[in-house]
């Protein structure tokens, strides 16, 4: 009786791969494809969403993206370093503390570059390339890891990969008009950092789904530059409650939902189903497979139904704090399907506004909710911007039918 030949993860401790029984040397040389050569990644990589390049008022190119990473051996892995590449371009590269900042293992939101056995992790990937600038066709991924078990050859103490190749989407971002009107609309909660809405995965329908990636989180900071004045438990206490919120493009509308309750400010709801996390919304479709979603509208304020067109500027409700949401503010993001939670976040760019300012940092957006003065990055520059994306954190004031 002749012994099969061991699998490479049956020596390395790991799941199966697929391997072959003996055949002779002889036939083994005639049938083999002109091929590169197996190479063991004991982390294997893949990218959630294949990236789409969009400008932001940082005067970069942003390709922001998701990269999943599956341990397949029975012993920690310790991720080193990780560099995105274009053909022999480095584009970016992450190490240490920087990536461990970027990187968790799903379900635990704490920051690591620690993998467990069998575990997966996501790195939430921002190469930004300064304008202008070539956008690369073809990204691939060389992660560097090292294992507390070695078994040389196949697995040497440290190695680096090359994995998690993707294609960037030669799609462009829709260009849509603002959603609000007037000064001081801080981007609360958006790309291109580890953000709320960036980190959001959604498991649904036996996928992940970062339908968040670029949405926005919109305050609009009233006297003295704060969040709120008053009660921060009432809703009337934010200068944003209640404002006009316009359709952002021509386009009919495919869903609407209305009268659900407030929620009360600075308490995050609980128990509430999944049609009704986007609370009183409505979602548009603007075309080329994009759609449109205006959530956390006020009570009984939805101005539209579904198969209204509309047209950009259009008042189609007002600002509310339904839904799960814990203060007065508009949720927009623009996304692959009309589903507000399964579907994949797109990037957008607005036609034009003005850059007032900047807040210091996300740290600082803490004491903007305990009802402190807004941080604002001081002797910022104020400029006109046009066809661009805003970023976390930045100022703006926008104007109705730009």
């Amino acid at each position: 009786m002749k012994t099969g030949v061991r699998t490479v993860t049956a020596i390395l401790g790991a799941a199966a791969l697929i391997a072959s029984c003996g055949r002779s040397t002889e036939q083994a040389q005639e049938t083999q494809p002109s091929t590169p050569p197996a190479v063991v990644t004991p982390v294997v990589a893949s990218v959630v969403a294949p990236p789409i390049p969009v400008p932001a008022t940082d005067g970069k190119d942003h390709l922001a993206y998701e990269l999943q990473l599956i341990n397949t051996l029975t012993q920690d892995v310790t991720l080193t370093s990780l560099a995105v590449v274009a053909g022999d371009q480095t584009l970016m590269t992450l190490s240490g503390d920087n990536l461990k900042y970027w990187t968790r293992v799903i379900g635990n939101p704490t920051p690591t570059t620690k993998l467990g056995p069998g575990q997966t992790a996501l790195v939430w990937v921002d190469v930004a390339l300064n304008r202008p600038t070539t956008i690369p066709g073809e990204l691939t991924h060389q992660l560097g890891i090292a294992v507390t078990k070695p078994q040389p050859p196949l697995l040497p103490a440290t190695m680096t990969e090359t994995v998690g190749q993707v294609s960037v989407q030669i799609r462009t971002p829709v260009v849509i008009a603002p959603p609000l009107d007037g000064p001081n609309w801080l981007n609360g909660d958006s790309c291109c950092d580890m953000t709320a809405h960036r980190m959001a995965m959604n498991p649904l329908n036996g996928e992940l789904w970062a339908a968040e990636r670029f949405a926005i989180d919109y305050i609009q900071l009233g006297p003295g530059g704060r969040m709120f004045a008053g009660d921060k438990t009432k809703p009337e206490s934010y200068p944003s409650f209640g404002a006009d919120i316009y359709a952002v493009a021509e386009g009919p509308v495919v869903s609407v939902l209305d009268g659900l309750p407030e929620q009360v400010p600075g308490k995050s709801p609980t128990g509430l189903p999944l049609d009704q996390y986007a609370g009183n919304h409505v979602v548009q479709d603007i075309g080329d497979g994009n759609y449109a979603l205006y959530a956390h509208m006020k009570t009984d304020s939805v101005k539209v139904k579904p198969g209204d067109e509309l047209t950009a500027g259009q008042v189609i409700g007002s600002l509310g704090n339904t839904g799960n949401s814990d203060g007065p503010h508009l949720h927009f993001h623009v996304m692959s399907t009309a589903d507000p939670l399964a579907s994949n976040g797109l990037p957008f760019v607005f036609s034009s506004f003005k850059l007032n300012s900047r807040m210091v940092s996300q740290e600082a957006l803490d004491s903007l909710l305990n009802g402190q003065p807004a941080q604002l990055q001081p002797g910022f520059p104020i400029r006109d911007e046009t066809d661009v994306s805003p970023l976390v954190l930045d100022v703006m004031t926008y104007a109705t039918g730009q």
